[in-house]
């Protein structure tokens, strides 16, 4: 048992080292102000709202044709900055580390004996059954 709770805190501390350096992007795709579609492994889905072609109620050059869509981006980085702190210590402070973590993991080592030690011996004599002289049942 101690075995299975010990491989789920390393698989447990295995996932976070990996979801802390992990990078990735949130694709989104707005028309108007309202969110049609995000995405976070491809670009996301359009609405085909930007082809409409806006046409300007003046003549102003200087006024652009706009789309009422628009996209956004949002990038989530993760860490590259990890460090590997084994080798500033010492070669006693390596060396006590490592024989450490070898006689702390060999105490979780399984039996492979199936010996039953009490194999030879007798169930005790019951005189009284105690359930029915207290009167306590399971229910």
């Amino acid at each position: 048992m101690k075995q299975i709770f010990h491989r789920s805190i390393a698989v447990c501390m295995a996932i976070v080292v990996l979801m802390t350096t992990m990078s990735f992007t949130i694709d989104m795709h707005y028309c108007g102000d309202t969110m049609v579609d995000y995405s976070f492994f491809h670009n996301a889905a359009t609405c085909n709202m930007e082809k409409a072609v806006v046409t300007p109620s003046c003549e102003n050059s200087e006024m652009k044709k706009k789309s009422c869509c628009s996209d956004e981006q949002v990038i989530i980085a993760g860490q590259d900055d990890l460090k590997d702190n084994f080798s500033n210590l010492t070669f006693e402070q390596q060396v006590f580390v490592a024989s450490f973590s070898a006689t702390y993991i060999s105490l979780f080592e399984g039996t492979t004996s199936k010996k039953v030690p009490f194999i030879d011996y007798a169930p005790p004599f019951v005189k009284r059954n105690v359930q029915v002289l207290h009167q306590s049942f399971l229910i």
